[in-house]
């Protein structure tokens, strides 16, 4: 299979079609060898329109959603970023071409230490992984330009929003079990945040003390 001709009609056809705009953003997922970040048995549907098992019962998103939500943090190259469930590791990677630091964090083990492979055989050398909660954020590496949370949450965690600098955007999943809406949060100077809603869509559960219970 030739994935780069794959991945060039992933982006034509699901992404540039559906609305994506930022030329960063096209360029990035265009860059980003979304079949490495699956099994290799999977490999060949890595470029399709959907999302795909990762093991753990966990998925690596639809790229449009990635696309999306990469697009609502409004990234210029100079920002410190933080993303909240690092699953496969190929969002981090779609940031890490986009921002200049990112900080990525995952609760089990096994996805994070795999992540972590990918990202350094590919260099992207500005991804800092955490095995943790994710819930809790990275208090010590705060205020980031942007949080981007890649499972769904019951609400907006107000741990993450107090880790946001003065301007800066959180985008994140939020509602119930089954679906969820995706919202961008934008602090204010004096601490308050507005929220704007996005789509519709369906994320694995947010897992942890400012999310919902493990099973």
């Amino acid at each position: 299979m030739n994935f780069d001709t794959a991945r060039k009609r992933m982006v034509e056809s699901q992404i540039i079609s559906r609305g994506i705009r930022d030329r960063s953003v096209i360029e990035a997922m265009l860059k980003i060898p979304r079949h490495l970040f699956v099994e290799e048995a999977m490999a060949a549907q890595a470029y399709n329109d959907n999302p795909l098992p990762i093991g753990e019962k966990q998925t690596i998103s639809q790229p449009y959603m990635v696309a999306l939500m990469t697009e609502l943090l409004q990234l210029k190259g100079v920002e410190k970023v933080l993303e909240i469930g690092t699953g496969s590791g190929y969002q981090a990677a779609v940031l890490a071409v986009l921002a200049d630091r990112v900080y990525t964090m995952e609760r089990i083990r096994p996805l994070a230490l795999k992540a972590r492979k990918v990202l350094d055989s590919l260099g992207l050398l500005n991804v800092n992984l955490r095995i943790d909660d994710g819930t809790c954020g990275w208090e010590e590496e705060a205020p980031f330009d942007a949080i981007l949370v890649t499972a769904g949450a019951p609400e907006i965690p107000e741990k993450l929003v107090a880790q946001l600098a003065i301007g800066g955007r959180l985008v994140i999943p939020v509602g119930d079990q089954l679906s969820q809406v995706l919202v961008r949060v934008v602090k204010q100077a004096d601490g308050t945040y507005t929220v704007e809603d996005s789509i519709g869509c369906r994320f694995v559960k947010l897992i942890g003390k400012y999310g919902w219970e493990a099973e």
